[in-house]
């Protein structure tokens, strides 16, 4: 580890040329954890030379103990899948000498323990940047208990730090990219901390609602395949302890977890089964305690259900097409009773996709297309009509189809639907979306389009000539 000196003469960590991926290691993180601690190691001060600076006052022996213990849990965390030359780490091209080329600074979000600052970086686009909350709740609480303000914010970056080692350690399409950090430990013994992470939306639930099934069960298979990939991570089984919508965000339509301070990779140690008892508010769970003293899938389990009472309760029935709800049925009894492990979950979510895919859900349909007169290369003149829920857009009804015979039985369906029209637009899992008329309008060549009219619709003198 060397100090260099930065703009506004801070001391800026950088990694050795070995460690060089643009950033540090979870070695150095565990060694900049122990070097933020009076009394615990030696570290680099402000003027480049070895030794702490002495604080004003040392932390009380209480707060000093949780010091111990933070540094503890991440000393665990950085060792637990081995060396980086493994190839487990990811901790992104950016470091300290990136903060100053950024701009467009602006809050996007405050939690208990961590500030996120939305930020432009010429070369890499829009970023987060998630800092401790100096005045957040955590840093509060402690300095009420403590009255000790920079070992309470020490203690806070502890939990950054841990986040950081996580994300440099877990490679998933469901857990946050992890660009860059920098760490500053040059002003003071503490810890400044900032983590470079991609950009997401926050997971606005009531809006989720409003979306159309497909959409609302990817989120769901998303959810999935995250706890499938945490369950059996190169760390271990991890637990997200504090599993709330707002731990998520959305990048790009797809959901990923952003906020991992409270993740453990600990299993219950147990003597007997009633020692591995799993609460929640509505229901309470025994679980077995396996022959090695440890709580059988009690990470993975708890994961499960949450995501059972915060996702799948909400975002799996409404609206589905009716022939896969006894299926979706089966996963939310499943994972509601804990009789499902992740794997199985998996299993019947893979099952739902390749029927909705397929369109075997389908089967025993009667032919309606008959009842349609069909015009390839044509649509009709784009125009405001009537709306249906949950529709793709919001001027008109835009709905997910198989193919043109379940948007024929769609539209009979709909008292006002005279009209679809079938274009090459595709959801995620390929399906087409078709949008259905009330009103013909004039013609336009579309190759891209096919519109088929109801037998029976009525068609002004202009429409039949065409």
């Amino acid at each position: 580890m060397r100090a260099v000196r930065g703009k506004e003469g801070a001391s800026l960590a950088r990694p050795g040329g070995a460690a060089l991926l643009g950033l540090l290691a979870a070695s150095a993180l565990l060694a900049l954890a122990l070097q933020s601690c009076p009394g615990a190691g030696p570290c680099w001060g402000a003027n480049g030379t070895r030794g702490c600076p002495r604080p004003a006052r040392r932390p009380p022996p209480a707060l000093l103990d949780e010091l111990s213990r933070r540094q503890r849990d991440l000393r665990r965390l950085a060792t637990s899948a081995g060396p980086p030359e493994r190839g487990l780490s990811r901790g992104g091209r950016l470091g300290c000498g990136d903060l100053s080329r950024v701009t467009g600074l602006g809050v996007v979000g405050s939690g208990f323990t961590k500030l996120v600052q939305r930020a432009a970086l010429p070369g890499a686009g829009a970023i987060a940047l998630k800092s401790v909350h100096r005045a957040g709740g955590d840093v509060s609480r402690c300095v009420q208990r403590y009255g000790h303000p920079a070992g309470c914010r020490r203690l806070a970056s502890y939990k950054l730090l841990k986040e950081v080692t996580l994300l440099q350690r877990l490679d998933h399409p469901g857990v946050v990219k992890l660009h860059g950090q920098c760490y500053d430990n040059s002003l003071d013994p503490e810890i400044r901390v900032t983590a470079m992470l991609e950009l997401g939306s926050p997971l606005e639930m009531i809006q989720l609602l409003q979306t159309p099934w497909e959409e609302r069960f990817k989120i769901c298979l998303s959810l999935v395949k995250l706890l499938f990939y945490l369950a059996h991570s190169p760390l271990g089984s991890i637990v997200l302890l504090d599993f709330q919508p707002r731990q998520f965000v959305m990048v790009d339509g797809n959901l990923k977890v952003t906020d991992m301070d409270d993740a453990s990779t600990e299993e219950l140690s147990c003597k007997e089964d009633n020692d591995c008892t799993l609460d929640f508010p509505a229901k309470s769970f025994i679980l077995k305690c396996t022959a090695a003293g440890k709580c059988d899938g009690l990470n993975e389990k708890k994961n499960l259900f949450n995501a059972y009472r915060y996702f799948f309760t909400y975002l799996l029935p409404h609206t589905a097409p009716s022939a896969l709800r006894p299926l979706l049925g089966d996963i939310l009894n499943g994972t509601g009773d804990l009789r499902y492990g992740i794997n199985e979950t998996l299993g019947a979510f893979e099952k739902v996709l390749h029927l909705y895919k397929s369109g075997l859900y389908l089967q025993n349909r009667l032919p309606l297309l008959k009842d349609y007169i069909t015009l390839k290369g044509f649509r009709t003149m784009e125009m405001q009509d009537y709306k249906c829920w949950p529709s793709y857009s919001h001027l008109g009804c835009l709905l997910s189809i198989h193919n043109a015979e379940e948007a024929a039985a769609i539209c009979n369906s709909q008292p006002q639907c005279q009209s679809f029209i079938v274009t090459q637009q595709r959801t995620w899992t390929g399906r087409p979306l078709a949008s259905f008329r009330s009103c013909l309008t004039d013609l336009i060549p579309d190759v891209n389009a096919v519109l088929y009219i109801k037998r029976s619709a009525p068609r002004g003198k202009d429409f039949k000539k065409q």
